[in-house]
């Protein structure tokens, strides 16, 4: 009798060990769907491809990328990696999204997907000419540049299909509004903010209009942030910056007037785009507003003790080349929600990609 109870605790083992294997068999043909991650926008998901532009909005030095495997700078805005390297992780593409500039790309890495983004760019075309960056619209060429380097590796037929079971990924706007239009008098000149969100959006769906063009049929597009909580906000426009520093909800508040028609104008074109043949093509809405408020807020006892400044330098006004080797440093950029005056740390970066898992989710089984 022993020896048939040990026989079935076996079995029921084995079965169990059976069922998990399929589980996670399910789980990665689920994932194995996506062939490549494709970026674009601004430094929210620019690996590094300004590191090959001459633009003063680069972040290839100390102390950037700290807290990567190899505390090695690559060009990452933050203290580590950004959302699109959970992502890409999580589609168990790669560990990191390669920039597309970068002229060392083995043709694996560059078969799996890269970025195309520039830090300081952004839909309005007078956005990147005041940063000297890589134009949106520029960005399509080189994706278009990179795809006649697949058909010729690949074939047509073979490239049409990787495209349309890629993952596109789109994050841009918020330096249209914080560094062009809050700040340069150019576009107020001839646009209220209501107008010029209009502006801007057309700007957005032409773009999206031209990734379907060019194959795109998984897209996830990102919302803007509470632009009134970015510490360099904060620290300009406030009247107590250094002493009383909180969001200043004038700017938010654009920022959600700006998603809700954002949302709405992603609902119609996928109503336009959609047609019996392509099952699946999907255009989703990223949220990061929500969480992004809800860190810096506390809701969910996130664990950040630090949400008002950023962890390099006084964390006012340190961005860019004013976050460098000769600035303080936090011991724990965990605990903060923001690496410099404008992008998260890693760790906020996390929390917005496990927010918006579920999205990811629904694009991918299409």
């Amino acid at each position: 009798m022993e020896t048939l109870g040990a026989l079935l605790t076996i079995n029921v083992h084995i079965f169990m060990l059976s069922l998990l294997c399929f589980i996670v068999t399910i789980e990665a043909s689920k994932k194995n769907k996506v062939s490549a991650i494709y970026v674009f926008g601004d430094s929210t998901v620019d690996p590094g491809n300004n590191n090959y532009v001459n633009t003063a909005f680069k972040s290839d030095f100390p102390p950037y990328g700290r807290d990567l495997a190899n505390q090695s700078p690559t060009g990452r805005f933050s203290n580590g990696k950004l959302g699109t390297d959970f992502i890409a992780s999580y589609l168990g593409l790669k560990e990191l999204v390669p920039p597309y500039l970068d002229p060392n790309l083995s043709d694996e890495e560059l078969m799996t997907g890269v970025s195309f983004a520039s830090a300081g760019s952004g839909f309005d075309p007078l956005t990147p000419t005041l940063s000297n960056v890589v134009p949106i619209p520029k960005q399509l060429e080189y994706f278009k540049q990179y795809k006649k380097r697949l058909e010729n590796k690949l074939g047509r037929h073979k490239t049409e299909n990787h495209i349309n079971n890629a993952f596109f990924f789109v994050s841009a706007g918020t330096n249209d509004f914080v560094i062009n239009y809050f700040t340069v008098p150019i576009r107020r000149r001839s646009f209220d903010v209501v107008t010029y969100g209009h502006f801007v959006l057309q700007h957005v769906k032409d773009f999206i209009q031209n990734l379907w063009t060019e194959g795109a049929r998984k897209i996830a597009f990102v919302g803007l942030p509470p632009m009134g909580c970015l510490p360099i906000m904060i620290t300009f426009h406030s009247n107590n910056a250094f002493f009383e520093r909180s969001c200043v909800d004038k700017y938010s508040a654009v920022a959600r007037a700006h998603n809700m028609i954002l949302q709405h104008e992603l609902f119609l074109m996928q109503l336009n785009f959609s047609n019996p043949h392509d099952h699946g093509a999907k255009i989703s809405y990223i949220d990061i507003y929500g969480p992004l408020a809800n860190m810096i807020q506390g809701h969910g006892n996130l664990g950040f003790d630090e949400v008002h400044r950023g962890c390099c330098g006084s964390g006012f006004i340190e961005a860019t080349f004013m976050c460098n080797r000769g600035s303080h440093v936090c011991t724990d950029p965990s605990k903060y929600v923001f690496w410099d005056s404008i992008h998260p740390t890693e760790k906020a970066y996390h929390n917005l990609f496990v927010a918006n898992r579920h999205i990811l989710d629904a694009l991918i089984k299409g």
